[in-house]
């Protein structure tokens, strides 16, 4: 889209909610946010699984993304592109390789790979959101709040 071409109509809050419903179901990698605890910001693409009411992402134990999300009890991750982007943010909670035989298999189907089968130790971090944002362009900004404190707005 060029610089001086105007943008399509912001979509309503119930467009949004749909659409964003949609790319929860229908993607297959996020990006994940996370800070050590002196603040060092980390960034790094995972693929999910979306089960309409959480997300749950595979990582090793030991890694910098697991460590951070433990610590901190939240996740803050985005899908989709500058131009369609998803955001979510809400509490994590570590599940343990062989609690979940059922999520275990969902998220293996969903994501493509399972982390059942590797040497490494991997954690499935599951994410409730509580804070959903959805936008396209800048007239999409002032609406973008899908979610607040785990209840969607009308």
């Amino acid at each position: 889209m060029s610089d001086t071409a105007e943008p399509p109509p912001a979509r309503s809050r119930a467009q949004r909610r749909l659409d964003t419903l949609a790319r929860l179901k229908a993607d297959v990698d996020l990006w994940v946010a996370s800070a050590d605890q002196a603040g060092v910001a980390y960034l790094v693409p995972l693929s999910f699984y979306w089960d309409d009411e959480t997300l749950t992402v595979a990582t090793p134990r030991d890694s910098r993304t697991a460590r951070n999300l433990m610590r901190a009890g939240r996740a803050r991750v985005a899908l989709g592109t500058t131009r369609d982007v998803v955001i979510v943010q809400g509490p994590v909670e570590a599940v343990a390789i062989g609690s979940d035989p059922a999520l275990e298999e969902a998220h293996a189907h969903a994501a493509g790979f399972d982390p059942r089968t590797l040497a490494e130790e991997y954690v499935y971090l599951r994410i409730t959101p509580t804070e959903i944002q959805a936008w396209r362009e800048a007239n999409e900004l002032a609406g973008r709040q899908l979610m607040r404190r785990g209840v969607w707005l009308e």
